[in-house]
C-alpha cells in the first residue's frame, strides 16, 4: 500500500509549485513506487463541500506537506483559512508534517500567515524556498529520509547517501561560503550570509545523519576524486574526425563539480575558433566563438549533473575537426525520451541534490529547459541543432561551423584558433586580441567567456607573460588586488602582424 502525501494550499500563489511537485513525484521511478500524491485541484466535480473533501484527505494521508506563502486565504466563520485548518488537523492527528515557507523572510506576508508560520515553527523544522525547482529538491531530501527512517529502502539514492570514509573535515568551508554568496546573489537563496557551513549543508539536504553525502563531497569536497575516482572529466582534442593516437591534446580535470564544468568549458573555448571584429564602433573589438559558450556549458553541466556516478566511466569531452562530443555514463530518467528532449518537458534530474546547487548558482539556468535552450541558441547562430543519442551512455554532439562566427561579429580582422602559431599558442593569441589598454584578470576572463581562474592562468596568462607579449602594471606586487595587464611593444607588434 502506498504512502499518501497531502499537499496543502489551493491558493493561486502556489499553482506552479504544486504542479511541479505533482509532476515530479509521479514521474520519479522511486517515488511513484512508494508515494501517492493528493492535490485538491485533481478532484473531479462531486456533490460534497470543498472543506469536507480536503479535511477528509488530511485524515487519510500519511504525510502532510504545508506550503506557506504571502496569502492567508479565505477565512471561515471561526477565522481560519483552509491551509490553517489543514495544518491544525494534521497536528491533532499526529501526521508526519513537512512545512515549506516561500521567501527569505516573512516581511510582506499577511499577519495571519505570519502567525501560522510562527506556530508551525514552534513544532517542526521549517524549510524556506524561493523557486519551484528549489522546493522540489527540498521535498526530495525529506521524502528520501522518510523512506530511510521507516526502513522502506535499504539504501538511499546515490546523491543522498553517505559517502563512505568521508567526514566533515573533508569538506571545504570556504567553498561552502563562496557558494552561499553566489546563490544569494543569483537566485535569492533564503539563508543569511553569516550561516554556518552546517546550516548550509542541512538546508540543502546534503547530510546523512550529520555525515557528508556523496552530493556534498562532489559539490564542496577538498579532494572529491579521493572518494569518487570516476567523477573526473577527460578532455581530448583531435585534429581529424576520428579518435586517433597519439592524441594531440589530452587532459584529465579534477575538483568539485563547479571546477569540473569550468575547466572543461574553458578547455573547449581554448581550442575552438574565435572571430574578432573591428573596433569601429567601440574600443573593445567584438568577438564570437564558433559555438555559443552557453551551448557548450549546457552540454557539459548536464553531463556532470545527470550522469550515473555509480559507473566506473568518466564524463568525456572530445573536440574533433567537425564536431564537439560530450559523453557521460548515464541515461534518461523515465518518462523522458530522446524525442521529448526536443520539446518542453518536466525536469527529472538523476541527482536532484547535486543539480539544485548548480541551479542556485546559475550553472543550470532553468530546470527542464536546458536542451530547448541549446537548440534555440544553435538555430540563432545558424548551427545545426544539437544531436542527442543513447549508446553505452548519453551523448550530445554539436557540429562545428567556424565561418558562422565571422558573420556574428562582422568586419572581421582575423580568426584566432586554439593551435600553436609561430611564437605563441592560440590561447595567447586570443588573450592579445581582447586586451585593450590595462585590464584586470577578471576583465580579460570575462571578455573570453572563461570562468576557471587556474585554467586561465595556466593556459593564457602565464604563457603570455613568459612570451613577453604582456606585462603587469604593478610588477613589484604580482598578487595586488589592483593588478592589471597590458600589451608590451612585442605584443603590439605581434598583434599587428596577426591582423595582417
Amino acid at each position: 500500500m502506498k504512502i499518501k502525501i497531502f499537499i496543502s494550499s489551493v491558493q493561486k500563489e502556489f499553482a506552479k509549485e504544486r504542479a511541479a511537485l505533482r509532476d515530479y513525484l509521479r514521474g520519479d521511478p522511486l517515488f511513484r513506487r512508494f508515494y501517492d500524491v493528493f492535490l485538491f485541484e485533481d478532484v473531479p466535480a462531486i456533490d460534497r463541500r470543498a472543506d469536507e473533501v480536503y479535511l477528509h484527505e488530511v485524515e487519510r494521508c500519511d504525510i502532510y506537506v504545508g506550503l506557506f506563502g504571502k496569502e492567508y486565504g479565505k477565512e471561515d466563520e471561526k477565522g481560519y483559512s483552509p491551509t490553517h485548518r489543514e495544518f491544525n488537523l494534521a497536528t491533532q492527528l499526529g501526521k508526519h508534517r513537512l512545512i515549506f515557507v516561500k521567501g527569505a523572510d516573512d516581511g510582506g506576508k499577511a499577519p495571519q500567515m505570519q502567525a501560522l508560520i510562527k506556530a508551525a515553527g514552534d513544532q517542526v523544522v521549517r524549510r524556506r524556498f524561493v523557486s519551484a525547482a528549489e522546493l522540489v529538491a527540498a521535498i526530495y531530501g525529506s521524502l528520501i529520509q522518510y523512506l530511510d527512517e521507516h526502513e522502506l529502502i535499504r539504501s538511499a539514492p546515490f546523491d543522498a547517501s553517505f559517502c563512505r570514509n568521508a567526514t566533515m573535515a573533508d569538506l571545504d568551508e570556504e567553498k561552502i561560503h563562496t557558494f552561499l554568496s553566489q546563490a544569494r546573489r543569483a537566485r535569492g537563496l533564503p539563508l543569511p550570509e553569516e550561516s554556518s557551513a552546517m546550516e548550509v549543508l542541512t538546508h540543502l539536504n546534503l547530510l546523512d545523519k550529520e555525515r557528508p553525502s556523496h552530493a556534498a563531497v562532489l559539490l564542496f569536497g577538498r579532494q572529491p576524486q579521493r572518494f569518487l575516482i570516476s567523477s573526473e572529466i577527460k578532455c581530448a582534442h583531435f585534429h581529424g574526425v576520428e579518435v586517433t593516437k597519439p592524441i594531440p591534446f589530452y587532459r584529465i580535470y579534477k575538483g568539485t563539480v563547479f571546477d569540473l564544468v569550468d575547466q572543461a568549458v574553458d578547455f573547449v573555448l581554448s581550442k575552438i575558433d574565435l572571430a574578432v571584429g573591428t573596433r569601429a564602433l567601440s574600443v573593445q573589438a567584438p568577438v564570437a566563438y564558433e559555438m555559443p559558450p552557453e551551448v557548450i556549458r549546457e552540454a557539459i553541466v548536464n553531463a556532470v549533473a545527470h550522469r550515473d556516478y555509480t559507473s566506473n566511466g568518466s564524463v568525456q569531452v572530445m573536440l574533433f575537426a567537425d564536431r564537439l562530443e560530450v559523453w557521460n555514463p548515464g541515461t534518461l530518467s523515465p518518462p523522458l525520451t530522446l524525442a521529448k528532449l526536443r520539446k518542453p518537458h518536466g525536469s527529472i534530474p538523476c541527482n536532484p541534490l547535486l543539480a539544485e546547487p548548480l541551479y542556485l548558482t546559475k550553472y543550470i539556468e532553468r530546470m527542464g529547459t536546458g536542451t530547448g535552450d541549446m537548440i534555440k541558441r544553435c538555430r540563432n547562430v545558424g548551427l545545426d541543432e544539437p544531436e542527442f543519442a543513447l549508446t553505452d551512455g548519453f551523448v550530445v554532439t554539436i557540429r562545428r561551423k567556424p565561418e558562422l562566427a565571422f558573420k556574428a561579429v562582422g568586419g572581421i580582422t582575423g580568426e584566432v584558433t586554439g593551435e600553436v602559431t609561430g611564437e605563441v599558442t592560440g590561447e595567447v593569441q586570443k588573450l592579445l586580441t581582447v586586451l585593450v589598454g590595462a585590464m584586470k584578470r577578471t576583465e580579460i576572463q570575462e571578455a573570453l567567456a572563461l570562468r576557471h581562474e587556474d585554467y586561465f592562468r595556466e593556459a593564457y596568462l602565464i604563457p603570455a607573460l613568459t612570451a613577453g607579449m604582456i606585462e603587469m602594471t604593478i610588477p613589484g606586487k604580482p598578487t595586488s588586488r589592483l593588478q592589471k595587464y597590458r600589451l608590451t611593444a612585442k605584443g603590439k607588434k605581434y598583434l599587428e602582424k596577426l591582423k595582417k
